[in-house]
């Protein structure tokens, strides 16, 4: 599709200056498409993705067409997040940086209302904000309607899979039926066309492809990986890639937040952004992030809306979305402004169905990855330690260890191998605790085997169902076995990977001491090697998190031979525990 010069399209020279100063010469395909009817008055219905400078495609005209000298509000554009209208109202400001008497406004909630009176009432001609702190500002009598002759409704499909289709009505019917209605929506589902029948009239109908809206310079490749080891190949995957700037997006808000308190816990300079953060924390979040004192933002895909950032090294699909077109919006968050960028999608056996409605909507190129392997994050330790080396031999200052040296090759020692440890010894300090995962090295997966940080390899350890529970195929024998009670089960998602990596990273103790894992719908009995590994257990597990939840654990007793565990040593039975037990003091197991 055809770019054509912002020097063509009849614009204002301060206009043709703010672009200028912005850094932007020609217009995009969705820009050159829609700023000449724009321009004119016509109401207009375009199509088109994240990335595709719609903001400036309605921003421009709206800019040029209102009247600096009225002092009141002709122009109105709903989004349907606060990060979003937050980001266009950055964009309006510098596209009317030259016009002056061009006020804009955002009004959204979690913001200061007095803060948003004051602004109103200084009568702006531009008000940016989502539909429910419109409509609370129009039944306040501090937002009036009255002259508002252009009106845009930015995402859409967006707004209304949130909920907003009738404050979207009630707010199109408060405006002048002689006003200019643009609507821009990555798609057009019966529902925003019912809003376009009633509410514009003889539209001009805009369609960038979503070839069009593929940015050609990002790389894009998957790793098939078991989704209990999901956040290991995160880890690994940043620290071979070596990532010091980039998104990552989750699912759900829980996921959101257990993902970055592991990645906190681990090292790594990250933080999270969802919905359900307060407004000032998320703006803080993402003004840390624009400023790169953030390695990496952990998000969903509604607050990920409107955030504007440049030179991201990569986005990383933790999960992929339900919906191809949002995998879309995440991926146009890199490789921008022709530059080249990376996507990476963690995909486990149940996404294969998303990743592959994802190829046929994109008819992109996304290539399997191998995990990363330990023999690849010790290269990188290496490899890094070879570099800081090389520096502090070329700066010099250190001090000469020519006795310490002696001392060695006297031993029998060669200098390759007291190199060789010392790289060791810098590798063991610095990087961080590897888990045993499964990893991809080609061959067939029966053949595969679990590898250990020191490079030792066991047979991967199979579960398979018995009853109720989950359990190993083969028990180790423990001489004074206790069993403890987990307040979490299948219905929160825990599998006994987790388990074992909560009990073990609480406690400090070896996962040796952990047997048999049961897991029923909301409780999981665990066998514990002796009472002193149980007490402790006890003291350092309880209250901590797993699966999004506060851990509670119990004394519990073994489960019966062919069918469900009994009740807690406490007599605190759950759903699906069984049949209750004859009355009478309860039953402890040490």
């Amino acid at each position: 599709m055809s770019r054509i010069p912002f020097s063509e399209l009849s614009l204002e020279p301060e206009l043709l200056k703010a672009i200028e100063r912005m850094g932007f010469e020609t217009a995009s395909p969705i820009q050159s498409e829609s700023i000449p009817p724009l321009l004119a008055g016509r109401d207009l219905v375009g199509q088109s993705m994240t990335g595709s400078g719609k903001t400036a495609a309605f921003g421009v005209p709206v800019v040029q067409r209102v009247d600096a000298h009225r002092r009141e509000i002709q122009a109105l554009i709903l989004c349907p997040t606060r990060e979003l209208a937050a980001q266009v109202a950055e964009e309006i400001a510098r596209l009317a940086f030259f016009k002056k008497g061009v006020r804009e406004v955002p009004v959204y909630g979690g913001a200061s209302y007095e803060r948003q009176f004051r602004a109103l009432d200084a009568g702006p001609q531009i008000v940016i904000g989502t539909p429910g702190r419109v409509i609370d500002h129009i039944e306040r009598g501090s937002l009036k309607l009255d002259n508002v002759s252009m009106v845009v409704l930015d995402e859409a499909d967006r707004m209304l899979d949130m909920g907003f289709r009738e404050d979207i009505e009630r707010i199109l019917e408060s405006v002048p039926s002689q006003r200019q209605t643009i609507l821009f929506s990555a798609t057009l589902p019966p529902p925003i066309r019912k809003i376009v029948e009633r509410f514009t009239v003889d539209p001009a109908q805009i369609r960038i492809d979503s070839s069009s809206m593929m940015v050609p310079a990002i790389a894009q490749s998957y790793i098939e990986v078991d989704y209990r080891s999901k956040t290991e190949v995160l880890c690994r995957l940043l620290d071979v890639q070596d990532i010091s700037y980039g998104l990552v997006f989750g699912f759900t808000k829980a996921q959101v937040d257990e993902l970055t308190e592991t990645l906190v816990a681990r090292g790594y300079n990250a933080d999270k952004l969802h919905g359900d953060m307060a407004q000032g924390m998320r703006e803080r979040t993402m003004k840390r992030f624009r400023e790169r004192k953030l390695e990496l933002l952990v998000a969903t895909d509604v607050a990920a809306r409107g955030l504007d950032v440049d030179d991201l090294e990569m986005v990383i699909n933790y999960e992929l979305p339900q919906d191809p077109e949002d995998y879309v919006h995440r991926i146009g968050r890199t490789g921008r402004a022709g530059k080249t960028g990376r996507a990476v999608s963690l995909v486990s056996g149940r996404e294969f169905g998303r990743l592959q409605n994802i190829l046929r909507f994109t008819k992109s190129d996304i290539v399997r990855m191998p995990v990363p392997l330990l023999t690849d994050l010790q290269e990188r330790h290496a490899g890094r330690i070879a570099d800081s080396m090389r520096s502090a031999l070329a700066a010099g200052g250190y001090q000469p260890q020519d006795e310490l040296l002696g001392e060695l090759t006297d031993a029998g020692y060669s200098p390759g191998e007291i190199f060789a440890a010392a790289v060791h010894l810098l590798t063991m300090e610095s990087a961080r605790p590897v888990e045993r995962i499964i990893e991809d090295d080609g061959r067939p997966k029966r053949e595969r085997r679990l590898r250990e940080p020191d490079g030792d390899t066991r047979p991967e350890r199979n579960y398979r169902d018995r009853g109720e529970g989950r359990e190993p195929r083969e028990h180790r024998e423990f001489t004074g076995e206790t069993w403890l009670r987990f307040n979490v089960g299948r219905e929160a998602r825990v599998t006994p990977r987790d388990l074992v990596g909560c009990i073990a990273g609480e406690s400090g103790l070896d996962s040796a001491c952990i047997g048999q894992i049961h897991i029923l719908p909301t409780i999981t009995l665990v066998q514990i090697d002796g009472e002193a590994a149980a007490e402790r257990i006890l003291a350092s597990v309880n209250g901590a998190r797993l699966c999004g939840r506060r851990v509670g654990v119990s004394p519990g007793q073994p489960p019966r031979p062919g069918g469900p565990p009994r009740r807690g040593g406490f007599g605190n039975a759950g759903p699906g525990d069984g049949p209750p037990r004859r009355k009478g003091p309860p039953r402890r197991d040490y």
